[in-house]
């Protein structure tokens, strides 16, 4: 239908069939006889490019390999994959001392790749060598505390370097290496390498002693062999704080003074960096009134001693010292004698002097008491009624010490007993829970209740009576066609062959025509296969389905009603049939 094909039929007679020519419009001698000609094709169909775009200007057949790949660059190239990436430094050598960089490795963008000097990356020439790059030699300190000298700074220039002998010596040179100077006379501390703060010693002066020289610092402690010693200055170790405070030097850099921190000892308090520290003392903070009495001091400064103020419950007060009054120990403590209210307490000298003499006496047995804190009372734990006395428990303390709670037994009447509170149940029948399950099929029966007589209940088959099982359900038979599972509607009966619970799904279903099925019911007993028009839907044909029966398919025939002899099982009979009676010439 596209329009780019011409046809011709050389013989139009009726008998000549299939001989008509397809000519391309676009190439006359592109043809074909009973069919169209192939006359374009697109080069691109056949991915030739991969990854790469692809286009083909001209889809004609005689235009091929005309197709162009194209880079994400802009790349191209025709009749094959464009290479896309060219890195010039892979075939370009910038020279000793120098590294080479391809910012744009597109095959279209040549002539941008860099050289750098490796020892000054600012020195930068673009498709071609840096002229000169710079290697100072003596940056690398060959020559030691000797000097040094480079006259060719160039990258290429190596070796070339000269070392010269300090004073007297200077005249002593050597090109490449560390020069040999003569045994003269060299004090290192002449240049003053320790710098500040710091003294300077060479014990060897000669030229062969070299870095030896010894930096001892002035403030603080620490020394050095060959260079600047690291100071450490505690400023705490020249007792700034004086007595009765404490320092301490949070950075010991010799650097660093006057950051140490003086702190009053307890039960004074105040601190100060960079000096002695003013104390302040509370001279309640020792508990100097004694029990009972409240503690004032109004001025904390250490030059007001003895100002402070001891007052009574009752008014009494006095200064520097304890106030006389009547403290009731037994009221100003906190449960002197324990919290149980089982013992009674007692002070008997009230005056304030007189402490820590208070009793305790049990409630229970007067006959014991201690002085100066509770007594140890008997107490037995069964007056409490800990057992429960409606399931006929007995409560029994072997030791009715307060040192020993929780050793009573509650006791059943039929011997079951715990330790340290009520038994939860005497009598526990484990039928209660349907232990043989939901189906109300089986009987159970606990032969011993007690709370202790556990997992001996027994489950018996209400359908036969010789089944059972202890501690679990017993396995009874079960016809699975009680439950009808079978389509009654259309006659089907059911069996179960095995009826017992540890086969199911065994039972079948029969219709009367004898389809069977197991498990479960039969779909369908009859099925009319012509239903579904299985001869075609023309009209031309009859079909008849000899049985119906659902085990009987394929079975159904189709016949002509044209020729009631051209028939066909399981399928469509070919029926014949005369064209003309469709009138297809021109009357």
């Amino acid at each position: 239908m596209g329009g780019d094909q011409d046809c011709k039929d050389p013989d139009t007679a009726s008998n000549k069939l299939h001989d008509f020519e397809c000519t391309c419009k676009s190439d006359n001698k592109l043809k074909k006889v009973d069919g169209p000609a192939t006359c374009s094709k697109d080069e691109c169909a056949a991915n030739p490019c991969g990854a790469q775009t692809c286009a083909d200007p001209d889809t004609s057949l005689s235009s091929l390999n005309d197709y162009t790949c194209e880079c994400s660059n802009g790349v191209k190239a025709t009749g094959g994959l464009a290479t896309c990436e060219v890195d010039e430094c892979a075939t370009y050598d910038c020279g000793m001392g120098q590294s080479c960089n391809d910012p744009n490795k597109a095959a279209n963008v040549l002539h941008d790749f860099e050289c750098k000097c490796d020892n000054d990356m600012m020195l930068v020439k673009v498709d071609g060598p840096v002229a000169m790059c710079v290697d100072d030699e003596c940056s690398k300190s060959p020559c030691g505390s000797q000097t040094c000298d480079d006259p060719n700074t160039s990258a290429g220039s190596t070796g070339d370097f000269t070392c010269t002998c300090p004073a007297p010596n200077q005249s002593v040179k050597e090109t490449g290496k560390p020069a040999t100077c003569s045994m003269g006379m060299m004090d290192e501390c002449t240049a003053n390498p320790c710098g500040m703060d710091q003294t300077c010693n060479d014990p060897d002066t000669t030229a062969m002693g070299t870095m030896d020289f010894v930096c001892s610092c002035q403030k603080g402690s620490g020394s050095n062999t060959g260079g600047p010693a690291t100071c450490v200055l505690n400023e705490c170790d020249s007792s700034p704080c004086g007595s009765g405070q404490e320092c301490t030097d949070a950075n010991t850099d010799a650097a660093s003074t006057g950051d140490f921190t003086c702190k009053c000892r307890s039960p004074k308090t105040g601190e100060k960096m960079g000096g002695s520290a003013t104390c302040a003392q509370d001279e309640c903070a020792t508990t100097p009134c004694g029990p009972g009495q409240t503690c004032n001091d109004p001025i904390k400064t250490p030059a007001s001693l003895l100002d402070y103020v001891c007052s009574c419950m009752n008014g009494a007060k006095a200064t520097g010292a304890p106030a006389t009054c009547e403290i009731d120990e037994c009221a100003v403590l906190m449960n002197p004698c324990g919290t149980n209210n089982d013992q009674d307490c007692n002070d008997p000298d009230k005056s304030s002097a007189s402490a820590h003499d208070f009793v305790c006496t049990c409630k229970s047995n007067s006959m014991i008491s201690k002085v100066d804190g509770p007594a140890t009372c008997s107490k037995n734990e069964c007056d409490a009624n800990p057992c429960d006395s409606t399931q006929g428990q007995v409560c029994n303390d072997p030791d009715p010490t307060p040192a020993t709670v929780k050793d009573f037994t509650c006791t059943c009447p039929n011997g079951v007993m715990a330790t340290g509170g009520a038994v939860t149940a005497c009598i526990v029948d484990e039928c209660a829970a349907n232990p043989c399950g939901m189906g109300n099929d089986q009987d159970c029966n606990d032969p011993d209740t007690a709370s202790n007589k556990l997992h001996d209940f027994t489950c018996t088959c209400k359908s036969n009576s010789m089944i059972s099982k202890i501690d679990g359900p017993a396995t009874c038979s079960k016809n699975e066609c009680d439950a009808n599972p079978c389509d009654s509607t259309q006659g089907q009966v059911c069996n179960d062959p095995d009826p017992t619970l540890a086969t199911v799904k065994d039972f079948t279903c029969t219709c009367p025509n004898g389809v069977m099925a197991t498990g479960g019911a039969v779909t369908a007993c009859i099925v009319d296969e012509c239903a579904a028009n299985p001869c075609g839907t023309k009209g031309d044909q009859d079909c008849n389905d000899p049985d119906t029966a659902s085990n009987k398919l394929h079975d159904f025939v189709c016949t002509c009603k044209s020729d009631g002899k051209k028939k066909q099982t399981d399928g469509p009979a070919t029926c014949s049939k005369n064209e003309c009676d469709a009138n297809p010439c021109d009357s």
